[in-house]
């Protein structure tokens, strides 16, 4: 058997745009375009890149929370859009999500415990309200949640709290995967170092595998195995984290690890900051040919014109540049 829990292969996802009195398809914006990837039971992914480059678009197509295009994606093995109603419903409690924003993604008029509770009696984990009130005070103790507190209605929580429900909702069915949607991005840094060690606790306690997805680099650096780089709907870069941070290939990955903030002196005398020029391209109107070469400092005219095919540098060191590939 694989060692890889889930693999994504040629996943695309296209939202139609609709124009006139009969609202007419006229186009498609192509939030994920041809994205293939997998993840080892057990480890972290990061995916990082600036926003509207189809980060969270990646993570709930994953889990059939948004239809796909077109593509596969596999969970120990099985196809997660070949699969049934019923066969689909067992499959929610294996793979979880953990939303971005803590305030939208709680019921404001249920108290805690059903929060986290409901999917319990839903999937038959727990059998009455007695056993599932004794479930949910276990697991938001191990998300730094007092029993009492277990009562309470979300308005009732400060911010970091209501993630830590959101993350106690996701542990309370036993998963096995778990897409980290911009987890601590809407929460101050004291509070982020808190959820991002919750998280680190809970995949070692249950031996979870996770997609992180971010636009901070430090936060990436410090959660993750492996990284990939997004740009405008496909991965430009992927690799183990140590390779990514202190050798980028892709451009796209120098010019965002050089936008980020240095605290050490010595560091900031030598680091260059590389500004790119233009503005993103519209993923409804994608550039031809290498996608970055709109704003990359290093672009020819076969950038222009023929797609970069990725090519392997050092082990699982991935990137889909003609400077990579030796071209030019």
């Amino acid at each position: 058997m694989s060692e890889n829990i889930v693999e994504v292969k040629n996943l695309k996802k296209y939202f139609p745009i609709k124009s006139g009195v009969f609202k007419k398809t006229t186009g498609h914006v192509k939030a994920v375009d041809d994205v293939s990837f997998s993840i080892k039971k057990g480890r972290v992914l990061g995916v990082v890149g600036e926003s509207g480059c189809g980060k969270s678009t990646l993570g709930r197509t994953m889990l059939k929370l948004l239809d796909p295009t077109e593509g596969q994606v596999t969970f120990t093995g099985k196809n997660v859009y070949g699969m049934s109603r019923s066969e689909l419903k067992s499959l929610r409690t294996q793979m979880q999500i953990i939303f971005q924003d803590p305030y939208s993604s709680l019921n404001p008029r249920l108290p805690v415990y059903e929060i986290v509770g409901e999917a319990m009696l839903q999937h038959g984990i727990v059998k009455n309200k007695k056993e599932m009130m004794n479930k949910v005070v276990e697991v938001i103790g191990k998300c730094g949640l007092f029993p009492e507190q277990a009562s309470r209605y979300p308005h009732q929580f400060s911010g970091g709290q209501r993630q830590r429900i959101c993350i106690a909702r996701a542990l309370a069915v036993n998963p096995e995967f778990i897409v980290c949607d911009e987890a601590v991005s809407a929460l101050d840094v004291s509070i982020q170092s808190q959820i991002i060690n919750l998280l680190k606790d809970a995949q070692d306690d249950f031996g979870l595998t996770y997609l992180f997805i971010s636009h901070d680099l430090s936060v990436v650096k410090f959660i993750s195995d492996d990284v990939a780089v997004m740009y405008i709907g496909q991965i430009v870069e992927k690799g183990p984290k140590k390779q990514i941070f202190d050798n980028p290939l892709h451009p796209y990955t120098e010019a965002l690890l050089s936008a980020v903030p240095s605290f050490d002196p010595s560091l900031k005398a030598t680091k260059k900051r590389i500004i790119l020029k233009g503005d993103i391209p519209s993923p409804a109107k994608p550039p031809s040919g290498c996608r970055f070469h709109t704003r990359c400092p290093y672009a020819h005219d076969v950038c222009k014109t023929d797609v970069p095919e990725y090519r392997e540098v050092e082990g699982e060191h991935f990137a889909m540049c003609h400077k990579v590939n030796g071209v030019f």
